[in-house]
């Protein structure tokens, strides 16, 4: 009983000080606490990231399908900006967290620095064009007349306010390399925070506020992120962090600016090529009606929240990969990319056992109708009996992209999704008649070559001798 007692408490000390962030030195520190300290911040604050859209989604509903449609459409369109935003973090993951390894704070500094000012030219870029033609942007996804004109402001301001999002994507990982996982947590829990309050008055109206309808719901969430993004600079310049910024750093550095941007390109590629091809499998399931495709985006969505905190253990075997080896430890850095892998292929296949044996009630929150329904449950069942096999995936892919090798994955992602993923998909469903169980036996084998990729390139160790 003692046992147990001392076994709950430390446990419970274990989380608070995750929670609450203290500096560690994830090099020396026990292997399986470093992963518990870094994985619990990072875990929240991937789902923090996913309630942006459900919070706008909530409210925006109230103004009627068209302004839906609109967020829907704006959000597909800001997939490229996501994709960048996301490049450049795991760019920013493997210089930082090796300069962090190698006890250079200084150079860690330096280095998301030059990140960040990278992402502000990269969404200065994105921002004249993409509020100038929101419209036309609009159109191009097939919007008719009537959305565009009632609508294009939310997606005029929030391609403008884009920058936003760049930095709280490179500025928390950033931290996150550093090893201060429990700020990017609190980082996003101030914009939730903000956007939650904002959403309903900016869009309704509050005394001297005006309603602003949708338009409204942009600002609120490009404000809540800004002031995010405020807190994050507070932290990085006041000394508070292990990164400590100062603006003579964010002259441009030729050399650190490279690195960023070739270890960025690969980050994108890989988001690019596994983004688009969910776009071709979406549209292979459109051809067996609409019902296929509702079952198929509530079963992904339900597979894409329960994927957060395999996605937060695999960002925390991307930092110690990269600061152990910057510490010189490469034998370390194996064994803690390995003990993640295990340790996510256990949580999700818990998870995958329990989609396997009650599908029902987790599609049955989003929808009713009995024939949509069972499309949710074969999808929902089908992708989630591999589950075990892709937390291993994730987990090599990302200490792989940790380690600063950026091309091994991208290639992983081309192979597995665009030459193994859409071909059989079409041949499954469509050519032997298979239907949408042929594009979910798809993703199921080519999430297991990706696997099997990762494995191969992560044990063959080619990743230790990476320079950056």
């Amino acid at each position: 009983m003692k046992k147990l007692q001392h076994l709950i408490i430390s446990n419970y000390q274990l989380i608070l000080q995750a929670l609450k962030g203290e500096e560690q030195d994830y090099t020396s520190l026990r292997l399986s606490k470093a992963i518990v300290l870094l994985t619990i911040p990072m875990v929240i604050e991937m789902v923090m990231e996913s309630v942006f859209a459900i919070v706008d989604i909530f409210f925006v509903s109230r103004l009627g399908y068209n302004a839906v449609a609109a967020v829907g459409l704006t959000e597909s369109l800001m997939t490229i900006i996501y994709a960048i935003a996301v490049g450049f973090s795991v760019g920013t993951t493997a210089l930082v967290s090796r300069r962090i390894g190698e006890k250079d704070k200084t150079a860690a500094s330096h280095a998301a620095a030059q990140a960040i000012v990278a992402g502000m030219v990269i969404s200065c870029m994105i921002a004249l064009p993409g509020a100038l033609y929101a419209p036309e942007l609009l159109k191009f996804m097939g919007a008719d007349e009537l959305l565009i004109t009632a609508n294009a402001g939310y997606t005029r301001v929030m391609f403008a306010g884009n920058l936003v999002i760049m930095m709280l994507f490179i500025m928390n990982a950033a931290f996150r390399s550093a090893g201060n996982a429990a700020i990017s947590m609190r980082v996003l829990a101030i914009a939730n925070f903000i956007n939650l309050i904002l959403d309903p008055i900016f869009i309704f109206g509050l005394g001297p506020i005006p309603p602003m309808g949708i338009e409204g719901a942009a600002i609120a969430t490009t404000t809540g992120r800004g002031l995010a993004v405020a807190y994050q600079i507070y932290y990085l310049i006041n000394g508070k962090s292990l990164l400590k910024l100062n603006f003579r750093m964010l002259k441009l550095h030729w050399e650190i600016m490279l690195k960023i941007v070739r270890l960025s390109m690969g980050g994108i590629l890989q988001n690019l090529i596994a983004t688009a091809s969910w776009v071709v499998m979406v549209r292979i399931i459109s051809a067996f009606g609409s019902a296929a495709v509702a079952g198929y985006t509530i079963g992904i969505r339900v597979i894409i929240f329960s994927l957060l905190p395999a996605w937060g253990l695999s960002n925390a075997a991307a930092t110690l990969v990269g600061q152990n080896l910057g510490a010189g430890q490469p034998g370390r850095a194996s064994k803690a990319g390995w003990t993640t892998g295990l340790a996510n292929m256990a949580m999700l296949g818990i998870l995958s056992i329990i989609y396997l044996s009650f599908p029902a009630p987790f599609i049955g929150i989003f929808i009713s109708d009995p024939e949509v329904k069972d499309a949710g449950i074969l999808c929902l069942q089908m992708i989630s009996a591999g589950f075990a096999v892709y937390a291993m995936g994730m987990v090599m892919s990302q200490a792989i992209n940790g380690a600063g090798d950026t091309y091994s994955p991208t290639l992983m992602n081309f192979i597995s999704f665009w030459l193994v993923e859409i071909p059989l998909a079409w041949l499954l469903a469509i050519f032997l008649d298979m239907g949408p169980k042929g594009v979910y036996l798809s993703i199921l084998i080519a999430e297991t070559v990706l696997t099997v990729q990762g494995m191969f390139f992560f044990s063959r160790g080619r990743w230790k001798k990476k320079k950056v």
